[in-house]
């Protein structure tokens, strides 16, 4: 907003201007204000003394004045060296948000918090959810799982995290990743492997769930927009157990990396073949199929083309009924007995969608 911006506001939270000051002691008073309320302070929430409310993000809601401490301890005892003001500065908002917050009585959104943090918390950019990740890799002491969908992982993904990996397996901490079977195709995902040594086992599967870090069964991130620029930090004990049931029921059914992918048992098809039959069968498009697999739409209609080749199929529809013949939707396979016939309706290309 003009007017509004970082040059109008040059302060950290542990000098907040007037007007931050009055809309950070009303949400903390209230719970939450209005997203309108704190258009005039925006920086209130580039201090991330505000956050959109996972319920409603049309409000927002404060962080706690114990969270806003400990932060601004943190951040002193670092630069204690270089700056003695900085420190008196900060002891003394210390004091003023040590005081807000004992004046504060438990209010409603006290049942959405648990010790140690928020049950959820929205992390709003990227920087916010590096900085979230970077925290919990630094208190993760024994184990870490994720899932990471798509296919093959690119140089710049990976390295974006090897910093996080590295400090990880330098403290002994053990590490299981979930990638698709299309991720085993990347030279930059076996040289990560390779780099990380037996701190990590990697498994793959014909499609996974969506991106999810676990940390020591404690705090897990998911993505909470499409294009992964908002994040969710969840520490609520149930939801936890139940993303690690997911997890663990996924790896027992992936395969070692190290591993070959099993035989068809049909000349002609690989496994990825088949996988898009199975999804064929199912009634999905090519966008979609190509989405759950990790390729590209080309890619998924090469491999149908090749697949209606292989099973003989002249049509869409006549593919449908060739990969129910041979048993590759899920049912038990038979033998075709009598050529399908066709209308001239039926008479598509199997890789017209």
């Amino acid at each position: 907003m003009a007017g509004h911006g970082t040059d109008e506001h040059p302060h950290g939270a542990d000098r907040l201007c007037d007007a931050g000051d009055r809309v950070y002691s009303r949400a903390v008073r209230r719970g939450r204000v209005p997203r309108t309320d704190a258009e005039p302070v925006p920086c209130l929430l580039e201090l991330a003394l505000l956050h959109p409310d996972p319920d409603d993000m049309d409000w927002l809601v404060p962080t706690a004045p114990q969270e806003v401490m400990t932060r601004l301890l943190r951040g002193v005892y670092d630069e204690v060296s270089e700056s003695h003001r900085r420190v008196g500065s900060a002891v003394a908002a210390f004091e003023w948000y040590a005081g807000l917050g004992r004046r504060i009585q438990a209010s409603a959104m006290a049942s959405a918090t648990l010790e140690g943090g928020a049950a959820i918390r929205v992390l709003d950019g990227l920087s916010r959810i590096q900085a979230a990740m970077d925290d919990a890799t630094e208190a993760c002491t024994s184990e870490v799982l994720t899932v990471q969908p798509g296919g093959i992982r690119r140089e710049p993904e990976l390295t974006e995290g090897l910093h996080r990996a590295l400090a990880l397996r330098a403290r002994g901490v053990r590490m299981r990743d979930l990638y698709t079977h299309v991720a085993r195709h990347g030279q930059g995902l076996l040289n990560y492997l390779e780099l990380m040594g037996d701190t990590v086992e990697a498994r793959t599967l014909d499609e996974v769930v969506d991106r999810l870090i676990l940390f020591d069964r404690t705090v897990a991130f998911i993505p909470a927009n499409a294009d992964h620029t908002m994040a969710l930090e969840l520490r609520h004990p149930a939801l936890i157990d139940y993303f690690v049931t997911v997890f663990d029921r996924l790896w027992r059914l992936a395969i070692p990396v190290a591993a070959a992918l099993p035989d068809t048992g049909i000349e002609g098809i690989s496994h990825r073949e088949q996988s898009i039959a199975a999804l064929l069968a199912d009634g999905h498009q090519d966008a979609v199929i190509a989405e759950r697999l990790g390729i590209s739409v080309r890619t998924c209609r090469a491999h149908i083309a090749r697949l209606s080749e292989t099973l003989g199929a002249a049509s869409r529809t006549q593919l449908g009924v060739r990969i129910a013949q041979a048993g590759l939707d899920g049912a038990p396979s038979r033998l075709p007995d009598v050529p399908v016939q066709l209308t001239p309706a039926d008479r598509e290309s199997p890789t017209a969608r």
